[in-house]
């Protein structure tokens, strides 16, 4: 049975290179700070209009935008609940564990599952999917893939499977960009994406306790001729009641809608294609120093922008190097994911970081494992 540990207020900071939570700029934090104020006054739909507007400005999408105090699992749920009648069924591509979740999470929800399933590090294929969507005689109410499988550092073509959707429009394509976007540009109306969400605490760079779902005409249009949906996170119910009053239908946790709305301006202030760039120079420089001490476990072509998955050649020993980089350098990187804990190593390059900041944990790294 797990017994209290308490909290004390001695801990040492450290620098985040974790596929999330991510570093959080001063200004963000302090931004918490303010005085409360109820969440039905004024001041709430200011601020509250203010981030889902900034948030379609930054993303360039004129689809609505859902900001709720949640992490991004909730819309998993409220995806599968808006979008698939109880007897539909879901095509859900499986190659890492946030996938496999995804689709534990659809069947928990009473809903057929059909599995393509990927050895870990290997990406989802677009013509896998037509394959399964051209030989399913009772089609599909939607498709899931997540866009960046934290736990394999690969990145699936988002884009070039949404285009094979498209071509299917009974069917909803339902995007998990939860470590990706705000790092990685997508064009979200080209490529026919019905609903993509994220959390804040990775590539948005923000304190963890929102989730932001972007939603498509055609989405919110599925789940009223539905009749069923997601309470929380009920696309008519969070959408009507901006559009009535301009706030959340339920109490929001509002410093950390305070953080949001400072860190959106900086977010603005870069601009989605430069940000973009930023986190791709960060991919070369992770990428050229796995290459030149151990190997990629991503497939080649496939790898994230924000997470670089290092498959361990060398055998170090990957949960001591982990402990030491944090004692002597107060920096913290991942280790694998569940069965690959020891054969790979994870680092976050997404946010706030910079080449010369990451450069900063592999010069540690390098270090301590005596490369």
């Amino acid at each position: 049975m797990t017994k209290k540990q308490d909290y004390t207020d001695d801990y040492r900071d450290k620098t985040l290179y974790l596929p999330g939570p991510t570093e959080v700029r001063e200004d963000v934090i302090e931004a918490m700070a303010q005085p409360m104020f109820g969440h039905r006054m004024d001041r709430m739909t200011d601020l509250y209009t203010t981030i889902v507007e900034d948030t379609k400005t930054f993303l360039d999408t004129d689809n609505d935008v859902i900001i709720l105090t949640a992490s991004g699992t909730e819309f998993w749920e409220a995806t599968t609940l808006n979008l698939v009648s109880r007897d539909g069924r879901v095509l859900c591509p499986t190659s890492g564990s946030f996938s496999e979740r995804q689709a534990n999470v659809t069947e928990r929800l009473g809903r057929e599952v059909d599995r393509i399933e990927y050895e870990w590090g290997r990406a989802v294929k677009p013509e896998d999917v037509r394959e399964a969507l051209e030989a399913s005689e009772e089609g599909y109410d939607a498709v899931t893939v997540v866009m960046n499988e934290t736990s394999t550092g690969v990145r699936n073509p988002i884009e070039e499977i949404g285009d094979v959707v498209a071509e299917y429009p009974d069917t909803s394509f339902v995007v998990d960009a939860i470590s990706a976007l705000g790092g990685d540009y997508v064009d979200i109306e080209k490529h026919g994406i019905d609903a993509i969400f994220t959390s804040v605490q990775k590539a948005f760079a923000m304190p963890p306790g929102l989730a932001v779902c972007v939603v498509s005409d055609d989405a919110y249009k599925r789940e009223a001729s539905k009749g069923t949906s997601s309470w929380y996170g009920g696309f008519r119910r969070c959408l009507d009641y901006y559009d009535r009053k301009g706030q959340t239908h339920s109490t929001p946790a509002i410093p950390l809608m305070l953080a949001y709305r400072v860190q959106m301006k900086h977010m603005l202030e870069e601009g989605h294609a430069a940000r973009d760039e930023r986190h791709r120079e960060m991919r070369a420089y992770v990428h050229d120093w796995a290459d030149e001490h151990f190997d990629l476990f991503a497939e080649e072509g496939y790898a994230s922008q924000t997470v670089t998955c290092v498959e361990n050649t060398q055998g170090i020993d990957v949960a001591a190097t982990i402990e030491e980089v944090s004692e002597r350098y107060d920096m913290v990187f991942s280790n694998g994911y569940g069965d690959i804990a020891e054969q790979t190593f994870r680092i976050g390059h997404m946010g706030e970081h910079t080449v010369e900041s990451v450069r900063e944990l592999t010069d540690a790294i390098e270090d301590v494992a005596e490369l």
